[in-house]
């Protein structure tokens, strides 16, 4: 094996260099991956702008952490896998000790393990990962799809703690990648979906995946209105948020009835606000919530979604590229385009 591969390596905002790193290495419990796909993502979109991830990266770093491939190593004391297999693994793990762990919250773990470097011919699953958050994908699932496992289980998770039940009126706000997983997940529990978005691709497929109406932003004078009047006057029961913007955050709180519940899912830029009503959260008993991340327990039931085809990946995925056309395909996330999510080829598909 030769001792370099090739990376996509981030030095500072819009600068990454695809360029011969060193193939990382291997200690106990560990297990390093043939990354075969990686896939575009808005984070990592937004890593690309910035130029750096507070908490999960800082550079210059190989960047990227949505991967699916085949083990090509494994460490000392490593059971979870073999060499050969396909597998997915999450971009994180908690550490299973501490306050918020002991809790039932790992998601908020105080030492909370993350990964990158999916875009590259390998990488390396810590030990803790590879314990908690590696698993095998079953021979039918695509690698392209079975990639989609960590963003589907942070959206897994979102509707979740939001509650929806069947019969429920949910509106999904923003129709990027997230919230269209988001539509898929609320129409298989029998809810009533009513997708709000732009970009006829998108609201296209939001329509394919379930969602009952399909309002474009673009074409209406007053959302408030057209979701008011599609709900009985009254607004969402269940309302997902999925843009990250305080006007938008604001925007999803008008659209909730009395009695609802709105989960803010996308995350803002740091240090923004919004407004809260007061006499709404008291007297019409609305509750406001956030949710973050993923739990390995999450990680398990949306790939298990993704194999059963619950949750359809070749909706999700709907380009590919190669390691050399990663800026390319981060460049086209952030503009109006129709991509939805770019798959980097690697090794070929396995």
């Amino acid at each position: 094996m030769s001792a370099t591969m090739r990376a996509a390596v981030l030095y500072g905002a819009e600068e990454v260099r695809i360029e011969a790193v060193p193939i990382p290495s291997v200690g106990p419990g560990e297990v390093r991956v043939r990354i075969g796909c990686a896939l575009t993502c808005g984070t990592d979109a937004k890593v690309f702008r910035r130029g750096y991830h507070a908490r999960m990266i800082r550079p210059p770093a190989v960047f990227g952490h949505e991967f699916a491939g085949v083990v090509e190593t494994v460490g000392d004391g490593v059971t979870s896998c073999a060499v050969g297999d396909r597998v997915v693994a999450a971009n994180s793990a908690p550490c299973g000790d501490c306050f918020y762990c002991r809790v039932g919250q790992p998601e908020l773990c105080e030492d909370l393990l993350f990964l990158n470097g999916a875009y590259a011919e390998y990488i390396t699953v810590p030990a803790r990962i590879a314990a908690c958050n590696l698993h095998r994908v079953p021979a039918a699932l695509p690698l392209r799809h079975a990639a989609l496992t960590e963003p589907l289980a942070c959206c897994v998770k979102g509707v979740e703690d939001t509650g929806v039940q069947a019969g429920d009126t949910v509106v999904v706000l923003g129709l990027g990648p997230i919230g269209l997983m988001m539509v898929s997940l609320c129409a298989a529990r029998d809810a009533r979906v009513i997708a709000v978005g732009r970009r006829e691709l998108r609201l296209a497929t939001a329509r394919a995946l379930g969602a009952e109406e399909v309002l474009d932003e673009n074409a209406l004078a007053d959302l408030n209105a057209a979701v008011h009047a599609l709900t009985g006057g009254r607004g969402a029961d269940r309302m997902i948020e999925c843009v990250g913007r305080p006007e938008v955050w604001q925007t999803a709180l008008e659209l909730t009835r009395r009695g609802g519940v709105c989960n803010l899912f996308g995350g803002c830029p740091a240090g923004t606000t919004i407004s809260l009503d007061t006499t709404r959260l008291h007297y019409e008993e609305l509750t406001v919530l956030g949710s973050f991340h993923h739990t390995p327990r999450h990680i398990r039931q949306a790939l298990d979604l993704l194999a059963a085809g619950t949750v359809p990946g070749a909706r999700f995925v709907n380009d590919e590229v190669t390691l050399d056309g990663v800026v390319d395909a981060l460049q086209r996330m952030g503009e109006k385009t129709n991509l939805i999510k770019a798959a980097v080829l690697l090794a070929g598909e396995t």
